[in-house]
């Protein structure tokens, strides 16, 4: 029985040779779906997954259309990436801040992409098992873990997800027209082209559109059309007998030329991005040569992470002072690698395809352009190792071939080589349960790495461990004293703390490395304000408005200084303007509810206002914040519709319980409401209480 469907099976592949890549392909795809199952426990990271999702409202609203808008128009995160940001408001409107469900998202693009990966390669060589090679190393090395298990590198997985779609695209362009150029030929017609001589396809413009697509995930696209040269000559040979000529470059280079003018495009954008970040190092703080000499190591880093994936971390420190007779070493190494795969060329197309693939999808990214204070980092290879694979794979190919080797010991050693790499991956994997974790594995494995100690300082101050987070910053501090993070994260927790002499000292210091920080003026200036110091808080506020006028916050705490003051109509004024430029943020539509409702001056209450600002902030965060809910249940009162006061304090009282939060004023208002009057307040130097205070 075992035998006759053993047969039945081999007859129906024999017939459908499609039916063996599909079943490969799905075995490729449940093994990496379930290698990677340990991430749906994994918790967010302070790690940027806090500008990506957890700190940003916008994000957290889901899809809407002003989010959609603030998507094209943002350069949030110091980059230009809409589309990366509507697949996290995706996922908020799906999974709200579930972080195992959207942690789960980035394996199923990583799934799709091995898969994806695996067709393209098959198609292009008709190669099975060395396509299937190279897709089962892209899905399972542990260099591939920190695209997959991070959730800001969404990116990562988004955009190659895009960028293998295009070039399946464009591989069926090119052996649609070659058929097609064959059967014109002989008919003595040639192919029709469209405006400017750029090809009459669909698959064409459907990789270009592919294209931009993934440059609207991660800018580090930009050398995809480089890689499309490189396909051009091998594996689909467009070049006659390998000969590099101009002529046949220029032809496959113009034929490019819409997809080069977006790549372009994608690196003014993304230089214009980061540099309003502050994110791009001058060359004065890192010169060029230690840029070069940095590239290069890293080039062989890469390389030996690549072979023997050992001390992986997520922060990698980056060295003012550089091995030179190292980098040397590594120069020379690299240049006789590049030698060897141009000699081998027409032999071996592939050696030199995957060698050129490794270095030129890198270059975004090699630090020749310093974007923050990594050497390097894990995610960096997601789509560059690649290229090592495919040299790899169809290497080995051919030495069985030549050699004559047997499948048994082929199968076995390739079988152990990805054996290996499950393990490793399960145990990184473990590391990225949660940032303490993650940062003391990085600081185990890593020498003077400032980046993880002020990490894990972060993780150890938001379980309230603030002793060990200080001794932790402090070290990061000795490490990196020149780190604007480090002195704005020890002020916050010297803030938290309650020595406010020693937090405003960090935060001056952080201002004089970073005058141009908006949140360190921010929260010098709550600070100021706690000391009863407003006109220097104002003017810090005022300096974070100048600098990022799109901000809501500087003019809302501007506002709370006002009402402090006794200004209680300029304080208004403020919030109105903060409300224009975060129409939809709930604290700020909340608590200008909250004044509208309560202050004592009549001349300032206008409760049908506060109600429907209150509406707002409560329908924007689903009925589910106390404070939001104690804001309406003032602005019902006020409009004299106590029946619904009561019943939306009760509410409000209930979920503030189960948070742990304090009672004691929401019951006197609930009481209040009971006896048929509203509630009142007198702002000047109060603190407002049971609402969102930041």
């Amino acid at each position: 029985m075992v035998a006759s469907t053993l047969a039945v099976r081999k007859n129906l592949i024999q017939k459908n040779p499609m039916s063996r890549p599909r079943l490969i392909g799905l075995l490729l795809a449940l093994v990496t779906l379930v290698a990677y199952l340990p991430v749906v426990r994994d918790s967010f990271s302070n790690f940027d997954d806090g500008n990506y999702v957890t700190n940003n409202r916008t994000v957290q609203n889901g899809l809407t259309w002003a989010g959609i808008q603030w998507a094209f128009t943002t350069w949030d995160a110091s980059n230009w990436h809409p589309l990366t940001w509507l697949s996290h408001m995706l996922d908020c409107e799906l999974f709200g801040l579930n972080a195992g469900a959207q942690h789960y998202v980035n394996v199923l693009f990583h799934t799709a992409n091995a898969v994806l990966l695996l067709l393209l390669l098959f198609r292009l060589t008709s190669a099975l098992w060395p396509s299937a090679f190279v897709a089962a190393l892209f899905a399972w090395h542990p260099l591939h873990i920190e695209s997959v298990a991070w959730i800001s590198e969404r990116k990562d997985v988004l955009s190659m997800f895009f960028a293998l779609l295009t070039l399946l695209a464009y591989t069926r362009y090119v052996q649609n027209s070659e058929s097609r150029s064959q059967k014109l030929e002989t008919e003595g017609n040639r192919l029709p082209t469209s405006v400017l001589g750029l090809p009459a396809s669909g698959f064409y413009w459907l990789a270009l559109s592919f294209f931009a697509l993934g440059l609207m995930a991660k800018p580090m696209l930009v050398t995809l059309p480089f890689v499309m040269l490189l396909l051009d000559y091998w594996p689909l040979r467009r070049i006659p007998n390998f000969e590099f000529r101009i002529s046949n470059a220029l032809r496959l280079i113009f034929e490019k030329w819409p997809f080069f003018l977006l790549a372009a495009a994608s690196c003014v954008v993304t230089f214009l991005a980061q540099r309003n970040g502050g994110m791009v190092t001058p060359l004065q703080q890192f010169p060029l040569d230690l840029r070069l000499g940095n590239a290069l190591l890293s080039y062989a880093l890469y390389l030996g992470k690549a072979v023997w994936p050992a001390k992986l971390a997520v922060v990698y420190p980056l060295q003012s002072q550089l091995p030179w007779a190292g980098v040397a070493a590594v120069t020379v190494f690299l240049m006789a690698i590049t030698w060897l795969a141009w000699r081998t060329r027409q032999r071996c197309p592939y050696l030199l395809v995957g060698w050129l693939w490794f270095l030129g999808t890198l270059v975004p990214v090699i630090g020749l352009v310093q974007v923050g204070g990594q050497v390097l980092a894990d995610h960096y290879t997601y789509v560059p190792l690649i290229g090592i694979f495919i040299a790899i794979a169809f290497g080995i190919k051919d030495l069985i071939a030549r050699f004559q080797i047997g499948v048994v010991p082929t199968t076995a050693a390739a079988g152990l080589v990805l054996a290996s790499c499950l393990v490793l991956t399960e145990r990184q994997l473990s590391y990225w349960r949660n940032d303490e974790t993650l940062f003391s594995h990085a600081i185990a494995i890593t020498n003077n790495n400032g980046g993880a100690h002020n990490n894990l300082a972060v993780a150890l101050e938001q379980q309230g461990r603030y002793a060990e987070a200080l001794a932790e910053y402090r070290v990061a501090e000795s490490l990196d004293s020149g780190s604007y993070k480090i002195h704005y994260n020890l002020g916050n927790l010297f803030n938290k703390m309650g020595e406010f002499d020693e937090a405003l000292a960090q935060y001056r210091e952080a201002l004089e490395l970073n005058p141009k920080a908006p949140p360190a003026h921010d929260n010098l200036g709550m600070l100021l304000v706690k000391l009863g110091r407003f006109d220097e808080a104002m003017s810090q506020y005022e300096q974070a408005a100048r600098l990022d006028p799109d901000d809501p916050r500087p003019y809302y705490l501007m506002g709370k200084v006002l009402l402090k003051q006794g200004r209680d109509a300029e304080a208004l004024d403020k919030f109105r303007e903060a409300l224009q430029l975060g129409p939809d943020d709930f604290q700020i539509l909340a608590y200008t509810a909250y004044v509208l409702a309560a202050d004592k001056n009549p001349e300032v209450r206008d409760g049908k206002t506060a109600l429907e600002l209150a509406a707002k902030a409560n329908a924007l965060t689903g009925g589910a914040q106390p404070g939001v809910l104690d804001a309406l249940s003032m602005a019902c009162a006020e409009t004299g519709r106590f029946k619904n006061a009561q019943q939306i304090e009760q509410r409000a009282i209930r979920l503030a319980q189960a948070a742990g939060l304090e009672t004691n004023d929401m019951n006197l208002r609930l009481e209040l409401y009971k006896s048929g009057r509203p509630y009142r307040e007198t702002f000047t130097n109060s603190p407002p209480r049971n609402l969102p205070q930041n």
